[in-house]
């Protein structure tokens, strides 16, 4: 009988007194429908019994231990065992009561460790009247359990729960003795079940990046080739990578050997993969947590190094919808992801799971999977004769050690060092490097595991051999051993293996064999109509967003359609304008021009006056000259007439000065004769003033001429109207200009001296020079 109990964690703590466990509550028995019972864990121990049960999973009552164990709750199982002792009278049950964690059904190959549960009880008996035989008989009092017991003999008693027991394949392969039920499961990275001797972590290890001269030379002439042709791989490469490959330029020839160093498309493919929603999030999550952790690139919960492996793990599980995310396959990722960026890590991903044939051992329920189980151990049986006998004594099977191995391809609890050394390995040759290693590992451990019994050999290939390895040497002559190991028979095994399955086909039940293929059939539509619902809604959101993008993009157009209109229309109105401008333009330069030769002519007409001008003012200077040397003359007659006279020299002898000083009055003719001379003067200096002022104009008109010609682009109908004012204005003002000064006469003007004409004849003087 066993019973099982389910609390959540709230109720456990508050039940801590007056329970044990929550077994007070309501709780559920019932019976297994088989029971085995064997001596001991070898032929040689007495001592102690095997019990196994088990149970029917279709009964409601198991639906509990169906589903995965959710985290905010416990699951508790008790085991009773009512044992025969002789010499007490009635059978005596004993209880024990263990914690059970269910996991998920994709875990079912995960066998990491187990731990077994060891109670002591104590029994007071009393004793009664003899037997028929005069035997002491005794009846018991009471049946006390004292306890778990630590560091008990690992042999006596152990209770096991494995997800895989609930399938149908499981199940029929019970009555053969030991079954996958035995061994139990636990995940990387849980503490709750662990041994005293703790597994290696994964990621444990150190890789150095140093390399002898001599090693790194010879890459240096085999790289450029594989460069260059790397689907043919040079001569001397197969031998190098065997050797391993150096840390530093992993990254690059895994790459090339896995044919993928550019692919572009890939990459971009998984750039568009990571955006998109997975199913398998909340199971990535968890298991990244797990993977690696003792390295420090992945330790740190939602690090850089967890959120890659993330994406990758996701991209992939979008990627191969037939597959989907397979737990270990984050071991392989973050192997990669340790030599080269996310996107190469994905590309060489995708190429191990479908050119390497990786993902081939996840489908059809593992059915190559278990193949490869089977060349193995006819490997075992050609290679290892003495060891697979020991392994058929102990009941171990090949599943309980080399699942791991196949699925994670040896990077979940190996060293570092190894697990890079075999991937070299695993890209050179392929999935026949799985057996070669697996060989290797199993040569090289003989000893150990022929003296072990069936605990001690599921112990020693879950903690001490990966121990082994991590002794760089060791794990180099174990490669050493591997590439020497041939493994040719494969194909003949597999075609083996497919005719055993054909013979059981043939013997199983047709109803049997029918029901599994329509559940598998059922399988594959289930599993098609997810697709076809996914891809019709991505169709539907495709065609969706293409609706929004062409409403975007016609009302674009549509903008895009007025904005040329209405450019259009100001291109024209600034064609129009242009044309006005420039009609206009030739209106300005015709005018300036009128205006500019008019200028000129008047300028010569006052060139020409000027010139008269000058000729009557030279022909009035030399007449003046004359008529003053004249002059000159007649008052030196008239002194010397004066002074001949000696009543007139004493007369006038008082009198200083000559005798225009004396105040002699000139003659009328000179007075009138140097008057007119002043007004010629004054009339010249009026006449050379303007044609200063003309000249003036002149340059002001040529001026405003190229400012016109320069602002004429730039200006609108406004310029037009301001230049013809302004050219009005300016010849209105020259016209009065011109007329005040050549018109006003200054005849007898008594504020014109002689000092202005001086100024005048400099100024004319100067205007001449310049």
């Amino acid at each position: 009988k066993m019973g099982r109990n389910e609390k959540t964690l709230e109720e456990s703590a508050n039940s801590e007194k007056g329970c044990e466990h929550g077994f007070s509550n309501a709780s559920h028995v019932f019976g297994v429908n088989e029971v085995q019972v064997s001596m001991g864990s070898n032929a040689n121990d007495k001592k102690s019994y095997v019990i196994s049960g088990h149970w029917d999973p279709s009964d409601s009552a198991f639906v509990v231990l169906n589903r995965e164990t959710p985290r905010d709750r416990r699951i508790f199982m008790t085991v009773a065992i009512d044992l025969v002792i002789r010499g007490i009278q009635e059978p005596v049950r004993f209880v024990i009561e263990t914690k059970v964690r269910v996991y998920p059904h994709h875990e079912r190959f995960w066998y990491f460790s187990k731990k077994p549960l060891v109670h002591l009880f104590s029994l007071k008996l009393k004793q009664v009247a003899h037997s028929p035989q005069g035997d002491q008989q005794y009846v018991v009092t009471s049946v006390d359990n004292l306890g778990e017991v630590e560091r008990w003999r690992p042999s006596t008693m152990s209770l096991s729960l494995n997800l895989s027991s609930l399938t149908s394949s499981t199940l029929s392969s019970l009555s053969t003795g030991r079954s996958p039920s035995i061994a139990s499961i636990e995940t990387p990275g849980c503490d709750e079940d662990t041994d005293d001797d703790e597994p290696l972590l994964s990621g444990s290890g150190e890789v150095s990046k140093d390399c002898p001269q001599g090693e790194l030379d010879m890459w240096r002439q085999v790289l450029p080739k594989l460069q260059a042709a790397p689907q043919q791989l040079p001569k001397g490469v197969s031998r190098l990578v065997k050797r391993g490959i150096p840390e530093a330029l992993r990254g690059e020839v895994w790459q090339l050997l896995a044919g993928c160093s550019d692919d572009l498309d890939m990459m971009e493919t998984y750039r568009v993969l990571i955006t998109k929603d997975c199913a398998s999030e909340q199971v990535i999550l968890r298991d990244i947590n797990r993977t690696f952790p003792a390295h420090d690139y992945f330790k740190e919960a939602g690090g850089v190094g967890q959120d890659a492996l993330y994406k990758i793990s996701k991209a992939y599980a979008v990627y191969d919808e037939e597959v989907g995310y397979c737990q270990g396959l984050s071991f392989l990722a973050a192997a990669l992801l340790l030599h080269m960026p996310e996107e190469q890590t994905f590309c060489v991903l995708v190429k191990i799971m479908f050119e390497y044939g990786l993902r081939d051992l996840f489908k059809d329920g593992f059915e190559i999977l278990h193949m490869r189980f089977y060349q193995l151990a006819k490997l075992m049986e050609e290679q290892l004769p003495e060891l697979w006998l020991h392994f058929q004594d102990q009941g171990v099977e090949i599943h309980m050690f080399a699942s791991q191995w196949f699925l994670t391809l040896y990077t979940a609890k190996f060293p570092l060092f190894m697990v890079f050394h075999y991937l070299d390995l695993f890209l050179l040759t392929g999935i026949d490097s799985v057996f070669q290693v697996a060989l290797a590992l199993l040569q090289m451990s003989k000893k150990e595991l022929i003296s072990s019994d069936f605990e001690g050999i599921l112990k020693y290939f879950r903690v001490s051999l990966p121990k082994k390895y991590r002794n760089e040497d060791v794990a180099r002559q174990l490669y050493k051993v591997a590439t020497s190991i041939k493994v040719k028979k494969l194909k003949k095994y597999e075609k083996e293996y497919l005719a055993l399955k054909e013979q059981e086909a043939l013997q199983e039940d047709p109803v049997v064999r029918l029901e599994r293929e329509n559940r598998r059939l059922l399988d594959d539509n289930m599993r098609l109509e997810r697709e076809n619902d996914d891809l019709a809604h991505e169709l539907v959101t495709s065609k969706i967003n293409m609706r929004h993008s062409m409403d975007k993009l016609e009302d674009k157009c549509d903008n895009l359609n007025k904005e040329v209109v209405s450019l259009n229309a100001i291109l024209n109105d600034a064609e129009e304008e242009k044309k006005r401008l420039l009609l206009e333009a030739n209106q300005v330069k015709e005018l300036l021009k009128r205006e500019v030769d008019k200028g000129d002519m008047e300028t010569q007409r006052n060139n020409a006056i000027i010139t008269d001008y000058k000729k009557i003012c030279s022909q009035l200077s030399e007449r003046l000259d004359k008529e003053q040397a004249a002059n000159t003359q007649t008052i030196n007659m008239y002194k010397a007439k004066v002074s001949s006279c000696e009543t007139c020299s004493g007369i006038l002898s008082p009198v200083t000065g000559p005798p225009v000083e004396l105040g002699i009055e000139e003659s009328p003719l000179v007075t009138k004769l140097n008057q007119q001379v002043r007004e010629l003067e004054l009339e010249l200096a009026q006449t050379k003033l303007a044609l200063v002022e003309s000249e003036c104009k002149n340059q002001d008109l040529t001026h405003q001429l190229s400012t016109a010609m320069t602002e004429l682009q730039a200006t609108k109908n406004t310029w037009f109207q301001k230049t013809l004012t302004s050219i009005s204005s300016l010849k209105e003002r020259t016209a009065s200009t011109g007329g005040s000064v050549i018109g006003n006469n200054p005849y007898g003007s008594a504020a014109v001296g002689h000092s202005s004409l001086q100024r005048q004849h400099s100024r004319d003087s100067n205007s001449e020079k310049m």
